[in-house]
């Protein structure tokens, strides 16, 4: 059996009134890219923080690494990187500069050297931090989570706000670290970042996890349909939309609609069909097959938002 590197049973979490993590379990084994997936005020970032020690839980069990995280337990500290949401950093310090000082942390670190190439920042470490671009300083808060030579690295949304280069730059850190054998925790709401980098998931929902598993079981386990994805300029007849042929189930949200369909041209010929008499408002149209984004969207009725 491979060794369980996280395991939460039953926390909980509350802000006053506000219930922020409402009694989740799940764990990690060594060596995976797990992935805690959902919108923003789901309860992702207050769980890592409860993994990190950084927050005390109001009910639960954690043990990471073996132990109780506490905001005391400096040795497990020592054996995790963190990558926060938000990064503050000493802005006219080097690249090179700001790694070494907080390698002398720590009794051991890896050689900066190392840290630049593999988050390719090699040619940037006379750069001041200020000059960085965003997904430069979001590199280097993932090569300072990095500079201990962690068992364990727990990232919260590390490609937030990041343009589909950066973010996709991002991802390759993330698969090399993984090669090295690192197990890695991320947060994110992008369902295709998870798709791409994780062997399993538990998306959240209101403090809840809503799913838990391998992203193409999840994906298997409640769709084996393609996805038709509708674009309306005005309302349409959910009824009929629902009748047509091969369609199995449908989802409203707003000017959007997806069907889902085991009949892919009897649906698209049908859809053409109305679209050309002036019974469907239709402005765009594309079929592709579920996702993540599916998953969600069918458990909650409503997509994931920035």
């Amino acid at each position: 059996m491979r060794s369980l590197v996280i395991e939460v049973e039953g926390l909980v979490k509350r802000y006053g009134e506000t219930l922020a993590v409402a009694g989740i379990s799940f764990t990690v084994e060594r060596g995976e890219v797990f992935g805690l997936l959902g919108p923003n005020g789901a309860g992702k970032t207050t769980t890592v923080e409860c993994l990190e020690g950084l927050r005390v839980p109001d009910s639960g069990e954690i043990r990471v690494l073996g132990e109780p995280p506490s905001p005391t337990n400096y040795a497990l500290k020592a054996r995790l990187g963190i990558q926060l949401q938000d990064s503050a950093f000493f802005p006219r310090l080097t690249v090179a500069e700001t790694l070494s000082t907080f390698a002398r942390f720590y009794p051991q670190a890896r050689p900066v050297g190392e840290l630049l190439e593999l988050v390719a920042l090699s040619e940037k470490r006379r750069s001041l931090v200020k000059d960085l671009s965003g997904g430069q300083r979001q590199r280097l808060a993932v090569a300072l989570a990095l500079v201990n030579d962690p068992e364990l690295l727990i990232l919260d949304e590390p490609t937030a706000g990041l343009d589909p280069q950066a973010r996709h730059g991002l991802w390759d850190v993330i698969r090399a670290m993984q090669a090295e054998g690192k197990t890695v925790l991320l947060t994110t709401h992008y369902m295709e970042e998870a798709e791409a980098l994780c062997g399993r998931v538990a998306i959240m929902d209101r403090g809840e996890i809503i799913a838990l598993g391998a992203p193409t079981e999840l994906i298997a386990r409640l769709f084996k349909e393609t996805a038709v994805e509708l674009e309306l300029t005005g309302k349409a007849d959910l009824d009929d939309l629902s009748a047509l042929p091969g369609v199995s189930r449908l989802v409203p949200e707003d000017d959007r609609i997806v069907l889902y369909t085991s009949d892919v041209p009897q649906t698209l010929a049908a859809l053409t069909t109305r679209a050309a008499q002036g019974s469907l408002p239709l402005r765009d149209l594309i079929w592709r097959r579920a996702s993540l984004e599916d998953v969600y969207l069918a458990l909650t009725g409503r997509r994931i938002r920035e």
